[in-house]
């Protein structure tokens, strides 16, 4: 079974195209390792023709770690884990526009998010992602041995406030406002990743506030040349979806942006979001 996997790059920073594998039903724990380690290794993995019902979506998703229950987007009756992403014909904006890393802003980031093509468009709607391990690898020793010394303050206050894109009114969608009970949370600006071991940039336009110990005017001039950095073409692979498609990204080191170039149309995506594993369950993984 895992050797009818195959593996197809499609850009040179990131990204690989799986086919060879029905993802609807019980997987072989060696599917799912060669699944890992394809994620672990390409940052975000697509695969195409997938029948997935939200049950099977979320038994996959189970398989890489606990699923995440969104704090301020409602998720489907009866499983909260499974997120609708939907823009309605009328919606002038829509849910992940704009670069950045899913989940950031809690205290413990979530690993991975899967996001499966219900409905699509007749065109656009494209998704872009970007390898914070490869914007980490293009900088100046200096500017690494620098960063590397430094944290940053993540909150999800500024894109789901009242005034945020995210929390605006939307046709399908209840999404709430997070005003006044939203923290901030302290992360390093370069995250070593727990399984490989690469560096990358940890920041992101919508959920990193400033430089811990900076106040934000000092943080901005440093955090908006990453931010330009960090979306440089070089760094990015663009995928095009059609129904069925899955893609399966790695927040640890990628940012995505959902492109908003299909108005009147409507666009209906099912995501499950992967936490890490605690510790012991972790260690317990590992060991076998």
């Amino acid at each position: 079974m895992v050797q009818s996997l195959k593996i197809r790059r499609t850009s040179g920073a990131l990204g690989a195209e799986i086919s060879g594998v029905d993802l609807s039903g019980p997987l072989a724990d060696g599917v799912v390792a060669a699944i890992r380690q394809a994620l672990v290794e390409h940052q975000v993995i697509f695969f195409r023709d997938q029948i997935l019902t939200p049950t099977q979506q979320v038994a996959f998703g189970a398989r890489f770690g606990p699923l995440n229950i969104h704090p301020y987007v409602t998720g489907m009756a009866g499983q909260p884990e499974v997120m609708e992403i939907i823009k309605e014909p009328s919606d002038k904006i829509n849910f992940g526009g704009g670069w950045h890393s899913d989940m950031s802003f809690l205290e413990t980031p979530a690993i991975g998010s899967i996001l499966y093509a219900v409905e699509l468009p007749e065109f656009g709607g494209d998704t872009l992602f970007s390898s914070q391990a490869a914007a980490y690898d293009a900088l100046s020793p200096g500017l690494k041995a620098t960063l590397e010394t430094l944290n940053a303050v993540h909150s999800a206050s500024r894109e789901y406030s009242a005034q945020g894109t995210s929390a605006q009114k939307r046709g399908s969608m209840q999404v709430a406002e997070a005003d006044g009970y939203v923290g901030e949370f302290v992360h390093p600006m370069v995250l070593v990743h727990p399984e490989t071991g690469r560096k990358a940039l940890y920041v992101n336009p919508a959920f990193t506030l400033r430089i811990d110990g900076w106040k934000t005017s000092e943080s901005k001039a440093l955090l908006d040349y990453l931010f330009q950095h960090c979306r440089y073409e070089a760094f990015t692979t663009r995928f095009a979806w059609a129904k069925g498609s899955v893609a399966f990204w790695d927040n640890r080191s990628v940012w995505h942006f959902a492109l908003n170039d299909y108005a009147g149309q409507r666009r209906h995506m099912r995501r499950v979001t992967v936490d890490p594993w605690p510790k012991m369950a972790r260690a317990r993984v590992a060991a076998e």
